[in-house]
């Protein structure tokens, strides 16, 4: 069994349900997301801070500036918007990605793309470099194409949810619905998919981002997935590589 298998059978085996439960096997796992996710797109981003954030609603000593700390702040937002949309049983629908994405992203807009009017939880009004010669769907198709990403979603089995996962974040970055927080909003928005579809979630770690940016390259130029799907197999197992390990012979 190898270690992806392992971690898809540990996480299966807890049967999580509500989200006191759910809330309960990401405890730590909560943390270390935001961290990742946030720290891929901006380097002033901490453990330290995002820990405090986290766990005291708050920072001691702070020097950095304002909009990290706002963006750290509304991922903890974010994450119990994630743990309530999962108590309801909320389907990843139009409406879902677009609180994701304004919690994500409350006050942290810059002066220019306020003064262009883009505004949190909107979609885009204007068009925003994404890749090395993307600009992602042109503002008034937006809507169109995530809605027809989100029916392609429907009836996923659970053994094909890591694929549909990959699949459903390389079009949604490709898409890039909003004028900013389109890396966080996927990445979290993902994990819903995956968590809906008992399959645990994945930290994409900072420190992988190269690889990370490669793979979701490789589907804008060449639509291949593979090189995403295999990446999001080896971050999950590095996502949750101590618990496999504490399991030991268990699940051998």
């Amino acid at each position: 069994m190898t270690k992806y298998e392992k971690a898809i059978v540990l996480w299966q085996q807890k049967n999580v349900t509500t989200d006191a439960e759910l809330s309960e096997v990401l405890s730590s796992h909560s943390i270390s997301f935001a961290y990742h996710s946030g720290k891929i797109e901006n380097d002033n981003v901490t453990y330290h801070d995002t820990r405090e954030i986290f766990e005291h609603d708050g920072v001691t000593s702070y020097t950095g500036d304002l909009r990290t700390l706002f963006e750290i702040r509304n991922s903890k937002d974010a994450y119990e918007f994630f743990l309530t949309a999962f108590h309801e049983k909320r389907s990843l629908d139009e409406a879902f990605v677009k609180e994701l994405q304004r919690l994500l992203t409350q006050n942290t807009y810059d002066t220019r793309r306020w003064q262009l009017g883009e505004r949190p939880g909107e979609y885009k009004h204007h068009d925003f470099v994404t890749g090395k010669e993307e600009v992602g769907a042109a503002p008034e198709d937006v809507q169109e194409e995530l809605s027809e990403l989100l029916a392609e979603l429907i009836d996923i089995s659970e053994r094909n949810a890591l694929t549909a996962a990959a699949y459903f974040h390389a079009k949604f970055e490709n898409i890039h619905l909003f004028a900013d927080g389109n890396g966080r909003t996927g990445r979290l928005a993902m994990n819903y998919f995956l968590v809906i579809h008992n399959h645990p979630p994945i930290t994409i770690h900072e420190e992988d981002r190269k690889d990370y940016y490669a793979a979701l390259e490789a589907w804008d130029s060449e639509q291949n997935l593979d090189m995403l799907r295999d990446f999001l197999r080896n971050q999950t197992e590095k996502t949750w590589e101590k618990q496999i390990a504490r399991a030991g012979k268990r699940i051998q």
